[in-house]
């Protein structure tokens, strides 16, 4: 029986292991992998490797890089006065597929979670701070989600950099309250950056 044979429970076991996976879903993963030719099982395992081994956070603003910057950063079309603060690389792209966002962006790597104990020296915050401080900006766009984990994080970072004299906004709830940026159609998006309001 398929349950007795060990490697392809391990197969199985290690798609497991990604975020949002169960245990169905993994072994038919597990059983899609088994139906490659050789040579598409080794593209496969090959190109999993690449791109742990190739990409890595921009030192610059944390979004996915397999370049020394993002090509964000390093596009000089860009206004670096503006910048867009987001949870994760997936915010990301969401605010890109809509395109119509034309400023860099700050990926915290998460957000401030007193009950989770993730504090804002657990997340990029004072990389944010540091950031606004040594480059021209004139506004911070925080476009956290709109849980209160994502509440928090805001305000936090309106007490930080108000002082020092940056325009601190929030996306309009063109988005629903409890929901992930990356779930978002480009339309929602566009209307939620456009409707920014101060925080």
């Amino acid at each position: 029986m398929v349950e007795h044979i060990e490697s392809l429970q391990h197969l199985a076991e290690q798609f497991g292991r990604l975020q949002g996976i169960g245990r169905k879903t993994a072994m038919r993963m597990a059983f899609s992998v088994l139906r490659l030719a050789p040579e598409e099982a080794e593209e496969f395992a090959n190109a999993i490797l690449t791109a742990k081994q190739s990409i890595h956070e921009c030192p610059i603003c944390g979004n996915l890089t397999d370049k020394e910057i993002c090509s964000v950063c390093d596009d000089d079309t860009r206004d670096k006065r503006l910048i867009c603060v987001v949870e994760d690389v997936k915010a990301v792209m969401s605010i890109e597929k809509v395109r119509e966002f034309k400023g860099v962006y700050h990926v915290l790597g998460g957000v401030i979670s007193p009950i989770n104990g993730i504090t804002p020296d657990k997340i990029r915050f004072a990389e944010l701070i540091a950031r606004v401080g040594e480059e021209d900006v004139r506004e911070v766009i925080v476009a956290t989600d709109p849980t209160p984990d994502g509440e928090v994080t805001a305000m936090y970072i309106s007490k930080y950099l108000k002082p020092l004299g940056v325009k601190v906004t929030r996306l309009a709830y063109g988005i629903p309250v409890g929901s992930d940026l990356e779930y978002a159609d480009e339309v929602t998006l566009g209307r939620a950056l456009e409707g920014r309001q101060d925080v």
